[in-house]
């Protein structure tokens, strides 16, 4: 499980950690101006002479000071007390003989031209969890040379050195500059508490993931594509009932042959749209074989809120995949959608990475022995349209090598326009995009005789390696929808 418990960590640079990340305190005026930082930042960083150390004996009064005037502003108790605290734990060693859960406590310093410029302080857990705490920048260093993100990245190589799987803080909700750092630096939102630390406060709990290379490329290795049911496949539709008495059952109880008929009934009646018909609308995830590895059915109730039920996959990438394709596509039928789901940890991890909330704990609402969660997300007509993209072409995309994206005629694809904003998803971030160029082929050859393959797969090393990767990604049917080349310029 995640162990997400604030301790009292704090990471300011003007930010903070664990027990909090805050980050601009407002006595000293600490706004990092990273956080809107742009090309003239990156120059700074490449003129300065930055050292990232472990913190020795002599740092104990710059980090004590520092301590105290920055996270007095969103925090209670003595933070000089606690930065004496965790200075001699490292001092010592980094073996942590006071915590419960914790067995380690490191701090690092970065200077920057010999001057001693910021810290950040990492305690391991024994749960193979690292969290931060907390984490500063001086105030004269505020903005400059990207101290934040480099003590940021110590961290987080620190974690994964030790085999770390997750790296996490708190920030205060009110430290706004704080918490989109966090965020943008990939961080996940578990949850917030109010008066947690100091009374009018709300604190925010962030985590992230630190998966490792093969994971990612485990993740990537599916290739799964989310449509609504054919109903007249009998084969898909006898999928889908498997899959649902298969998987449902342990969870939620009455799911019987009956109940799956009703489910496929109420598909029939999508076409009227009267709620008062129960009319449901059924998606499939399915891999490149054709086989279903997820359906989520959904059924738009009075008032337009959606409930999705069932929401059940086979694996993470196709949980993430309905997660991800199906919110734009119910836009027309209401303005949130809902489900009731008993989720795996990875699935937690999914949900509140795309923005889903917890709402709800129902005991035993489907099943005497489940604890079933409500989880929703707002869906109104600004809601942008999301693609997910593999790791590997989403950091070549992302890095201006990769301009060209190519897929097939799904109506989802077919309805994107020239000029559309897109939110390009992976398993460990996202960032949008604009539509600048929309070009149509009947096949990939046909493509791949016009369109530069350098900026389809720049990783790859020829026009046929190109074709080989869509032929395995797509089966002879799917080409013979159309292949579509969607250009991309960045936002």
């Amino acid at each position: 499980m995640v162990d997400l418990k604030p301790d009292k960590c704090n990471i300011t640079i003007t930010l903070r950690w664990s027990q909090s990340c805050s980050l601009t305190p407002k006595p000293l005026d600490y706004t990092y101006s990273e956080f809107s930082s742009g090309p003239a930042k990156e120059d700074k960083m490449s003129t300065a002479n930055v050292l990232i150390r472990e913190a020795s004996e002599s740092d104990f009064e710059f980090v004590e000071n520092l301590m105290q005037n920055v996270l007095e502003a969103y925090y209670g108790g003595d933070h000089r007390a606690h930065a004496k605290r965790i200075f001699d734990a490292h001092i010592v060693g980094g073996v942590d003989r006071l915590g419960f859960f914790s067995f380690e406590q490191r701090m690092f310093i970065v200077e920057v031209d010999g001057e001693v410029a910021g810290m950040i302080h990492v305690v391991g857990k024994r749960q193979s969890t690292y969290k931060i705490s907390p984490l500063i920048i001086a105030p004269e260093f505020q903005g400059k040379h990207g101290l934040g993100s480099r003590l940021l990245t110590q961290a987080e190589n620190y974690a994964r050195t030790h085999q770390a799987r997750q790296l996490y803080c708190t920030v205060a909700e009110q430290n706004i500059n704080a918490l989109q750092f966090f965020l943008r630096k990939g961080f996940v939102k578990a949850g917030s508490s109010e008066s947690h630390y100091k009374t009018g406060m709300t604190e925010t709990m962030l985590y992230k993931p630190l998966y490792g290379a093969s994971k990612i490329m485990s993740l990537d290795q599916l290739h799964v594509s989310v449509l609504p049911l054919d109903e007249n496949n009998e084969d898909m539709k006898e999928q889908v009932g498997r899959l649902l008495l298969e998987k449902l059952q342990s969870s939620f109880e009455g799911i019987t042959d009956d109940w799956v008929r009703a489910l496929f009934d109420g598909y029939s009646r999508r076409e009227t749209h009267d709620i008062n018909t129960k009319y449901k609308l059924i998606y499939v995830a399915t891999d490149s074989m054709g086989r279903i590895i997820g359906v989520a059915g959904a059924t738009p109730k009075k008032g337009s809120p959606i409930k999705v039920m069932p929401f059940i996959a086979t694996n993470q990438v196709a949980f993430e995949a309905l997660l991800i394709d199906i919110p734009h596509q119910l836009i027309p039928y209401g303005h949130k959608l809902y489900i009731h789901i008993n989720p795996t940890a990875d699935e937690v991890m999914s949900l509140q990475r795309i923005g889903w909330k917890l709402d709800a704990a129902l005991p035993a609402g489907y099943h005497p022995n489940v604890v079933t969660q409500q989880w929703s997300l707002d869906i109104r007509e600004t809601t942008m349209r999301t693609m997910r993209i593999k790791k590997r072409f989403y950091d070549l995309i992302k890095s201006g090598e990769k301009t060209l994206e190519v897929r097939v005629g799904y109506d989802t694809i077919n309805r994107i326009q020239i000029g559309e904003r897109i939110r390009l998803m992976t398993h460990t971030g996202g960032f949008d995009v604009k539509v600048s160029a929309i070009r149509r082929y009947n096949t990939f050859a046909e493509m791949l005789n016009v369109e530069p393959w350098e900026k389809i797969a720049p990783d790859s090393k020829s026009k046929n390696e190109v074709l080989n990767l869509f032929k395995q990604i797509y089966s002879t049917n799917k080409e013979q929808l159309g292949v579509v080349v969607l250009e991309f310029a960045r936002v």
